[in-house]
């Protein structure tokens, strides 16, 4: 990965992208996109979707979702402590002790999730967010709501960090690295001659609703569709691999199998790896993906779908790690895939 691309992924990790709140990150990922998109489109939802050979017949939608888990503001008490509630799948034993960027109506604020002292009781087995707090300094309900108001939105204070020259960890790595992977695979492909058409979108919304996913398929109607997210690594400490099967950074993109999964499509992946003589893993999606995948199949017709994933540990923290190399192979996965596709290629399961 050249460093301008690097510099760019980094400057998405950067960027706080809420799920409701995505301005500020679509509109950074579409002034990259730009210079070699034959077309760019926004929807309503407010995704963002880099286009390559529009007047193709045979069409490939790339979803990556651009949106982080978030904290949204619920109360706010006459001492100026605000209370919140999920935007997203936070888990709120990661979020004690965090420092937080507070989204507020009339500018940001750092905050702490407080907490009572263990030497006054602490917390005490399982407990929710509504059993912590926000504290932002202020001094009152008055004082705080000059910046903040109900529904404002707060994400980790906790910048991206390089470890060990080999992996990237930071908040929001779910799946702002999808966003990126999916402009990089249009950058890439826009330097070969394709035939057939590519939509990069970044996608909004996946966290909470997968909404943006389905503007995005139900406006294109696409011959096929690939959701580009991450899984859950298993390669640490006091994993259960028997039961949650044995998925490790630096051994290859993931690949989805269960009853959403065309296999075509993963038949299409399966030989850019073997052509790559790159290493895949596999995950079981037995009856849902949980992604942008479930959402792009149900709209129009019928859209076949397959799920590639990146490797991720500690998901929904605000350490989530995943390697370069793995960011890197899937960027090449997709691109090797696409770039030898005819667009004459049979998504029927039934066809030999």
């Amino acid at each position: 990965m050249e460093k301008s691309q690097q510099d760019f992924l980094f400057e998405l990790l950067h960027t706080a992208s809420p799920s409701s709140m995505e301005m500020n990150i679509q509109k950074k990922w579409m002034n990259y996109v730009k210079p070699f998109a034959d077309e760019i489109r926004t929807d309503n939802a407010g995704n963002v979707i880099g286009v390559l050979n529009p007047e193709a017949d045979f069409t490939i939608l790339l979803a990556g979702h651009s949106d982080e888990i978030a904290l949204v503001v619920n109360r706010i008490d006459d001492n100026g402590f605000l209370y919140i509630d999920k935007m997203g799948g936070i888990n709120p034993k990661a979020a004690v002790g965090m420092k937080v960027t507070i989204l507020g109506h009339g500018g940001n604020l750092t905050g702490v999730v407080g907490v009572n002292a263990q030497h006054h009781g602490g917390l005490k087995g399982d407990f929710d967010l509504e059993d912590v707090f926000i504290d932002c300094g202020a001094q009152s309900k008055e004082e705080v709501e000059k910046y903040v108001q109900i529904g404002d939105l707060a994400v980790y204070k906790r910048e991206p960090e390089i470890l060990m020259d080999r992996y990237i960890s930071g908040r929001g790595l779910d799946n702002r690295t999808g966003a990126f992977i999916v402009a990089e695979v249009l950058r890439r492909l826009s330097e070969k001659d394709i035939q057939v058409g590519v939509y990069a979108a970044s996608t909004v919304n996946e966290e909470t609703n997968m909404g943006g996913a389905y503007f995005a398929a139900a406006g294109l109607n696409p011959t096929m569709a690939i959701a580009v997210d991450v899984t859950f690594a298993t390669d640490y400490p006091n994993v259960n691999t028997r039961k949650y099967g044995d998925v490790r950074l630096e051994k290859g993109p993931v690949l989805a199998k269960g009853a959403p999964i065309n296999r075509k499509i993963n038949q299409l992946l399966e030989k850019a790896a073997r052509s790559l003589d790159m290493k895949v893993q596999y995950e079981l999606t037995p009856r849902m993906t949980g992604t942008d995948a479930d959402k792009m199949r149900l709209t129009g017709r019928g859209v076949p779908i397959s799920l590639v994933s990146l490797p991720l540990r500690y998901m929904h923290s605000p350490v989530e790690t995943a390697s370069m190399q793995d960011i890197e192979e899937e960027i090449q996965l997709l691109v090797s895939m696409i770039e030898n596709m005819t667009g004459k290629e049979s998504l029927n399961p039934l066809d030999e």
